[in-house]
């Protein structure tokens, strides 16, 4: 498992599968139906406690084995399990490791189930528990987990994977949020949601509170009417953020414990000098190279000209772009980028040497005082592999590169993929101030370095030093920190002396380039108590349970880096906590208890954040039905399907009106099908006319720059696309908004959402759905057209055209709401335009600003129309070819 600090922000995620069936098999069995499933999550202060309750009953004539599975965060500590048969309960405990093993170990001898959590995904770990039902018989199972939510990029994230498997009567996701800062922004995003689904969320909010609910009925949740299948499946994301009015940060206090809150706003960024170390080794071929390439110079255009830089690439030998670091003024970057693009991979593997060059070189510049004063030195290494050849002695590296950096500069390690020796980059990145990160190897990996870069990218203060006074708190959590970044947030929790007064001071003293920082702040002990009456949006004794929570995270973190005496009494007092406030951590398991007649028990043991065989080596938890433990077999990649087209009804549902009522004929005999057009504008009909309200636009010739597409000044948006003329199609389209601040690129194969200017960026298929709902905007992809909409926006509309007319489309819609102010190849038809007279129906002339175009009625296709035998549908619209 990861330390508790080293992500700035891991977000909440479960996976809501109360699947009745073993973990191979795709269909729910005959006679087990799951009735009720509910998830109520309460967030108090970042601190998440979730409660799941499945209810099953057995309608068959004979026993039958009921699984209950959830996915729940990997940073998460199970508190509480429980099943209860017919009114009898059956509860898990919770014990110390090794007490609990003997029996999991002689349970998987003697081919019974047994229960482990083990890692699913990026953030996931899995609980799992099996139990006989007998015929008629109900089974409640329920599940608690809790914790610490950290703020990444300037959000919290809650993110629930929903899965029930089959039709649930009563579904209920309940979530309550309490923040008393005040909570600034509060979206929604779900891959499952549809129309039909959207009116089973609900959301409210005040200054402090937040209120979520999501409850489809049964026919919301079927695919199709009559059939069991259901359309749950996939993510349900919260993500929010709090008031900081105060620099000095924001303090509560519940039950004699207290929580310090520090991420002050509007400070400057301070200079870094980075250099990025680049494995290029053999391994690193194919896919991950050209991820790294493409992130790597995304990476060095968000350099800032005051930053200085370096790369690194190594192999067998190490390669220096540069002799020393540079500016990072346009032109190195742009030099740079042409060096990151010819990055190939091959030979073997050198970690120490290449680090050590990266060290040398930060020395050097430092000697001859050349890195402003205040300024934040890193070294980014990323690799996917074990060191091959040089020193390849894991332990001698560490030793190597802790006496090169002498707490001078920060390590940062990123293991690409699960070939790595990732306990190794691990305590490498802990030893030297950085955190160890995995990249999963998968289609987004680019987007992944570029999030964590992003994390990294903008130091405020440096040496953080939080002051309380002595007689009044003790049992600090950490109190110190090396580095603050933009977007994350520093969290001390401790508990108040008996004696102490009735107001609660603290000092946060820190450094910045020119001067030394000290906030300052005072809080009424008595009036923080009150805060935390209501028993409605809290849990018991949350504000305890938050610190042990925080204070076994970082035990566990620093027994990483320790060894010896120092390492066993850290783990010592980790454990003794963990076993006093009921957690199941990497020191503690669970011992699930069962009815008499059933095996006695199955044992949880929480997975550590390892290697190789962190998410393979496990068993199955179907009876008597086993997997050999092959990571070949685990590992296999699921080939994705071709993306299925959308439906016609669509394109003429984005314009309320039917495209074709005017010229019926075009449908029957559409006669010749012309390019397709690379956007389609509703246009607003002249009285008396037929024109229709559609006008496609195509365009022929362009520069290398990318095109202005759409610009309003007044409705805060920009689309921009570039356009390839070899291939005659968008390569990309984006559109920007300025608020909120969100960016949305697409591309044929995916679409990113970028929040904000240094925000978090994800990813999306266009195979998926798709409903993002933020403050301002609201993102739906459901058929494979993406509209970007609000009460008061323009509809934008993003399709990704399937074969045999591959490209991108842009589609507007309700352009009442484009100002007089628009601008660019679409934006200017917004302004001035008239239909001149003509005699000639199918030929038109419109002129707009002065300038003239013919424009003429023709069919045509719709390629997101049906496959198969069916021909393609088309519509009829004005064509107009736009030369550039």
């Amino acid at each position: 498992m990861e330390p508790a600090v080293h992500t700035l922000l891991l977000p909440i995620l479960l996976l809501l599968l109360a699947s009745l069936s073993p973990i191979i098999a795709q269909e729910v069995p005959n006679g087990i139906d799951l009735y009720s499933l509910t998830v109520d999550s309460k967030v108090t202060l970042r601190f998440a406690h979730t409660t799941i309750t499945s209810h099953v009953v057995n309608k068959a004539k004979e026993a039958q084995e009921a699984i209950f599975q959830v996915e729940m965060p990997k940073k998460a500590f199970i508190t509480n399990f429980s099943m209860i048969i017919d009114g009898v309960t059956y509860p898990g405990e919770i014990k110390e490791k090794a007490a609990a093993q003997e029996r999991y170990s002689t349970a998987v001898a003697r081919g019974q189930s047994a229960g482990i959590i083990r890692a699913t995904g990026r953030n996931l770990e899995q609980f799992q528990v099996s139990v006989n039902v007998a015929p008629s018989a109900k089974i409640t199972f329920e599940l608690v987990y809790e914790e610490l939510l950290k703020r990444q990029l300037g959000k919290y994230e809650l993110i629930l994977k929903v899965r029930p498997q089959q039709l649930v009567k009563h579904f209920q996701i309940d979530i309550h949020i309490f923040e008393p800062q005040g909570i600034t922004s509060l979206e929604t995003e779900s891959t499952f949601m549809t129309k039909n689904l959207a009116d089973a969320l609900t959301t409210s909010q005040n200054k402090t509170k937040a209120h979520i609910v999501f409850k489809p009925s049964l026919a919301q949740q079927q695919k199709e009417p009559g059939k069991p299948d259901t359309i749950l499946d996939g993510n349900f994301i919260v993500r929010y953020d709090v008031d900081r009015a105060s620099a000095s940060g924001d303090i509560q206090i519940e039950n004699g414990y207290f929580v310090h809150h520090f991420a002050p706003e509007e400070l400057s960024t301070l200079p870094k000098n980075v250099v990025f170390v680049i494995d290029k080794s053999g391994s690193m071929s194919g896919r991950k190279i050209k991820q790294t390439r493409k992130a790597l110079i995304k990476i060095l255009s968000d350099l800032k000209p005051e930053d200085q830089f370096n790369l690194v690439i190594f192999s067998g030998e190490v390669t220096l772009w540069k002799p020393a670091l540079l500016q990072a003024s346009t032109e190195h970057v742009e030099e740079a980028k042409q060096f990151a693009s010819s990055i190939d991979a091959h030979g073997s593997t050198n970690i120490n040497e290449a680090v050590l060059v990266a060290v040398r070189m930060l020395d050097e510049s430092n000697r001859k005082e050349q890195l402003p004063a205040g300024s934040v030195s890193m070294v980014i290494l990323l690799t996917d592999g074990d060191p091959t050849t040089g020193e390849k002695d894991p332990q001698k590296i560490q030793q190597n590169v802790k006496a090169a950096i002498g707490g001078r500069y920060y390590l940062y390690c990123l293991g690409f993929g699960f070939d790595v020796h990732y306990a190794f980059l691990e305590k490498l990145a802990l030893e030297n101030g950085g955190v160890a990160r995995r990249i999963y190897e998968d289609s987004d990996a680019d987007l992944q370095l570029q999030d964590f870069y992003q994390e990294v990218a903008n130091p405020l203060l440096t040496t953080v030093k939080f002051q309380y006074p002595q007689n009044a708190v003790e049992l600090l959590t950490q109190d110190n920190f090396r580095v603050f970044f933009k977007g994350s947030e520093l969290v001390v929790a401790g508990k108040l002396q008996p004696q102490a007064s009735d107001l609660l001071s603290v000092q946060v003293k820190s450094r910045m380039p020119t001067q030394n920082f000290t906030f300052q702040t005072e809080v009424n002990v008595a009036d923080k108590e009150k805060v935390f009456q209501s028993p409605k949006y809290i849990f018991h004794n949350f504000m305890e349970r938050l610190w042990a929570y925080l204070t076994i995270q970082q035990l566990l973190e620093k027994a990483v880096s320790a060894s010896g005496d120092e390492q066993k009494n850290l783990e010592a007092q980790a454990l003794n906590l963990s076993l006093k406030f009921n957690f199941v951590t990497p020191l503690t398991s669970m011992v699930v208890t069962k009815p008499e007649d059933q095996d006695k028990a199955q044992v949880v043991s929480k997975p550590v954040e390892a290697d190789n065989d962190m998410l393979f080596s496990f068993p199955l938890f179907s009876r008597n039905a086993w997997i050999p433990q092959d990571s070949k077999i685990v590992r296999s990649k699921a080939y994705s399907r071709s993306r299925p087209a959308p439906h016609f009804k669509t394109l003429k549902s984005l314009y309320k009106t039917d495209l074709d009522k005017s010229h019926p004929s075009v449908l029957s005999s559409p006669g010749p099908v012309e390019r397709q057009p690379h956007f389609i504008l509703p246009l607003p009909r002249q009285s008396n006319d037929r024109i229709p309200e559609a006008l496609c636009v195509t365009v022929r010739e362009s520069s290398q720059a990318p095109l202005q597409i759409l610009s309003d000044p007044i409705q805060g948006f920009e689309v921009t696309g570039k356009y390839e003329a070899s291939t005659d199609k968008f390569v990309w389209l984006q559109v920007s908004y300025k608020t909120p601040e969100v960016k949305v690129r697409v591309t044929q194969d995916s679409i990113v959402v970028t929040r904000g200017s240094n925000g978090k960026s994800s990813s999306y298929q266009w195979t998926g759905t798709l409903y993002l709902v933020m403050p301002g905007l609201k993102l739906t992809l459901e058929n494979g057209l993406l509209l970007l909409s609000d009460s008061d926006k323009v509809t934008i509309g993003l399709v990704s055209l399937n074969p045999p007319a591959p490209g991108l489309q842009l589609i507007l819609r309700n352009p009442s709401y484009i100002s007089n102010q628009a601008s660019g190849v679409v934006g200017q038809f917004y302004q001035d335009l008239q239909w001149n007279p003509s005699t000639v129906e199918d030929k038109r002339e419109l002129s707009v600003r002065g300038k003239k175009y013919t424009v003429t009625r023709k069919s045509v296709t719709d390629f997101q129309g049906s496959r198969g035998t069916t021909p393609l549908p088309t519509f009829s619209c004005w064509s107009l070819e736009l030369p550039l």
